[in-house]
């Protein structure tokens, strides 16, 4: 657990770091220049942390299901900067965070997850705080 909230604390920079770096040009072009700092940064850690016999055992039920999630999370952050770009902040970090119930609900379908009364409650939280966000 202490990754994800490591991870929640570097998302929460990252949007308002984005808004600001897009003052002056394209959606498209400050999420491409973006991505490709995003590239670097992971090559560097992956050779840094994965050691070279692991490469080995990639399979193609690995290359197929991380290529998805690649393209997948291509088009949620092609959307997201579009957003950002006209929106604000809050209300656009907020609504990406509606993909929580999403996953959930992908984990269940999916990965015979169980979904529990509380992740419900939380789910509804989540709801209710895209509605009192979204509602102008």
């Amino acid at each position: 657990m202490t990754y994800a909230f490591v991870s929640m604390f570097f998302a929460g920079f990252t949007s308002v770091i984005a808004k600001m770096g897009l003052t002056g040009i394209s959606a498209e072009l400050g999420l491409t220049k973006r991505t490709l700092f995003v590239c670097g940064f992971v090559l560097m850690f992956g050779a840094w942390t994965v050691p070279v016999q692991h490469l080995a055992g990639v399979n193609s039920h690995n290359l197929l299901w991380l290529g998805i999630s690649g393209l997948s999370t291509a088009l949620s952050w092609i959307f997201y900067y579009k957003a950002l770009k006209e929106g604000d902040v809050a209300t656009v970090a907020l609504i990406d965070k509606g993909s929580v119930i999403i996953a959930m609900l992908l984990a269940w379908l999916l990965l015979r997850e169980v979904i529990t009364l509380r992740m419900v409650a939380g789910a509804g939280l989540i709801v209710a705080g895209l509605l009192v966000l979204t509602k102008r």
